[in-house]
């Protein structure tokens, strides 16, 4: 068994599927506009039913997947994690593209760790073991 797509809610999926892409250096795996449809994969990997999950940039239209979005947010609570292999240089490099973080890497038992803003309704923990 493995992970096959996972969703994140976000205010609007264009701009989120602009953000993951050009900013996080993410590679789209669907784009269907007229549907307001986008999902991502990681960078380099295979698409497709043999590759790699997808991330379903998901309106959040629904009141309840907004509520959860919203809350998770006001809370500061990452919605998801990402890991990187180095937390620092992606810190310094996104930025300085403008993207805000709540505060400089920290390191924990687990490894090194940063959360950042998508700009799109949710924060985002980059992880690094």
């Amino acid at each position: 068994m493995r992970l096959k797509m996972c969703s994140i809610h976000v205010k609007n999926p264009a701009a989120a599927h602009r953000f993951y892409t050009e900013t996080l250096g993410f590679e789209t795996l669907m784009a269907m506009p007229e549907y307001n449809l986008y999902i991502v994969k990681d960078p380099g990997s295979a698409g497709g039913s043999a590759g790699s999950a997808g991330l379903l940039l998901e309106p959040s239209d629904n009141p309840i997947g907004a509520d959860y979005m919203n809350g998770l947010h006001d809370a500061g609570i990452p919605a998801i994690v990402f890991g990187v292999p180095d937390v620092r240089a992606e810190y310094e490099r996104l930025r300085a593209l403008g993207v805000v973080f709540q505060a400089e890497p920290s390191e924990g038992p687990t490894g090194t760790s940063a959360v950042l803003d998508d700009g799109c309704g949710n924060y985002i923990q980059l992880h690094q073991d």
